[in-house]
């Protein structure tokens, strides 16, 4: 008889994007984004199913080709969290899955290790319905930059609040090098039922405020459990953040090399 599945990966992959159009089917030394990124999370053996929920038949027929699993959503899905929700809510073999983690297709190197430590957080604590990475900011640049998202914690790991302005505040202005600094890795580990109930409630005020869709969560009362992680994955933003990619893809003696890249 076959094993029921507990944990399904699904990773939202929407074609369009404003600052990099069509991101995820850029090549980066070899292979598209989004096929590095599939690639990449099936080493984490705690997933026992991997998905590519878009918006883009292009995509889908992409994953297709290279040998990945790929659902065709609406393009009236606000943002990836619907996206999962929608491929659920179609697919009632999925509905019986206990837990479903968001894994970001614009991030070919998160450490498999994070998804795992996602997953077991989720796992351990039957109050918590989402669980999501944090790692330390190393840098003033980092800090302050309202691209990325910083995260205040409780000593038992639940988030307190999520901003795009530096959290915590200090008393002096500005970074402070001894405060502890969180930057926010967006992935998300939801218990099934939750996801289904979160993307029906309507927005809240932080959560339009922030632009942030996980300070509804807390908004609404709910825990998320976020565990600290030594990540040093590379979201792709910016056409720069494709060259950082292929160095250090070059730096771990992959097969591939630069040259194949469309960008200058």
């Amino acid at each position: 008889m076959k094993k029921p599945l507990q944990v399904v990966g699904i990773i939202p992959a929407r074609l369009k994007s404003q600052r990099l159009p069509e991101k995820l089917l850029i090549p980066i030394a070899g292979k598209t984004v989004i096929q590095r990124t599939y690639e990449n999370a099936l080493r984490c053996k705690q997933l026992d199913d991997l998905i590519v929920a878009t918006d883009s038949q292009s995509i889908l027929e992409h994953v297709h080709a290279f040998g990945g699993k790929a659902y065709l959503t609406s393009e009236n899905c606000r943002n990836g969290t619907d996206r999962l929700a929608e491929v659920i809510s179609q697919n009632p073999s999925l509905q019986q899955v206990p837990y479903v983690v968001n894994i970001q297709g614009d991030e070919p190197f998160l450490e498999p290790e994070v998804i795992q430590k996602v997953i077991e957080a989720l796992r351990a604590d039957e109050q918590v319905v989402v669980s999501t990475p944090v790692t330390p900011i190393k840098t003033e640049e980092e800090a302050l930059d309202p691209a990325v998202v910083k995260c205040v914690r409780r000593q038992d790991g639940d988030a307190l609040y999520f901003s795009r302005t530096l959290i915590p505040s200090s008393k002096k202005p500005g970074y402070q090098p001894e405060t502890p600094y969180y930057r926010h890795i967006g992935v998300y580990g939801y218990k099934t039922e939750f996801l289904l109930l979160y993307t029906k409630l309507p927005a809240t005020p932080l959560q339009l405020s922030e632009d942030l869709e996980q300070l509804k969560i807390l908004e609404y009362g709910y825990r998320i459990k976020t565990v600290v992680v030594d990540s040093m994955s590379i979201g792709i933003d910016e056409p720069t953040d494709i060259k950082k990619v292929e160095f250090l893809l070059c730096k771990q003696n992959t097969s591939s090399s630069p040259e194949g890249s469309v960008l200058p």
